[in-house]
């Protein structure tokens, strides 16, 4: 079974036990993308979320034999316990397959697709997809090493996926160049010409 993973965050450039087989295509389907989850190190990562606009993701081979294990693979990188039954999505692409992922897929000779699938969260909810201003203060409360972290996750996100909290995010000091000290000249004001 041929057989490939979405990526569109730190899978792209960590895949860890994920059995990659390819280097990572920038050709993938349109996912609407976010950046909606706080991980567990800290980082705002990317999700998929409802209310973002599309993106092109990236994609990969497996090398692997069957979606059950290419998704145990997935979710040992990902560090899902056995128990929690999301957190993967997968597909089986059939000649009748129909939809925007299974054209995709079919038109890449793909016959199983894999992605993480784990929910937004924010403030330890589940689920919870943070607003821009929720998104914007939670970058901006953090400190020390977790704020590096985060930071340098939003970094090393491939610029393709361009997201609208993305190109908010560039207006945070982080990514604001050292502005020059600004020179302020005293103006004198002269009183207005007074007739005759």
């Amino acid at each position: 079974m041929k057989i490939a993973c979405l990526g569109w965050g730190s899978l792209i450039w960590k895949s860890g036990a994920l059995p990659v087989a390819s280097q990572w295509h920038h050709d993938g389907p349109a996912v609407p993308i976010e950046f909606v989850r706080i991980a567990d190190g800290g980082e705002l990562s990317t999700g998929i979320c409802l209310n973002a606009r599309p993106v092109p993701v990236f994609w990969a081979w497996l090398n692997t034999a069957s979606l059950e294990s290419a998704c145990r693979a997935l979710r040992l990188r990902e560090a899902i316990p056995d128990s929690r039954v999301d957190g993967i999505g997968m597909m089986t692409v059939t000649e009748t397959s129909v939809g925007p992922l299974a054209e995709w897929a079919q038109a890449k000779g793909i016959e199983g697709v894999i992605w993480t699938g784990l929910p937004a969260r924010m403030a330890g909810v589940e689920g919870q997809i943070p607003t821009l201003e929720d998104a914007r203060h939670y970058l901006q409360g953090l400190t020390g090493e977790t704020r590096e972290h985060a930071y340098n996750y939003i970094d090393q996100v491939p610029a393709q996926i361009d997201t609208a909290y993305r190109r908010a995010f560039a207006a945070l000091p982080r990514w604001q160049p050292d502005s020059p000290a600004v020179t302020v000249a005293t103006t004198q004001l002269h009183p207005p010409c007074q007739p005759g």
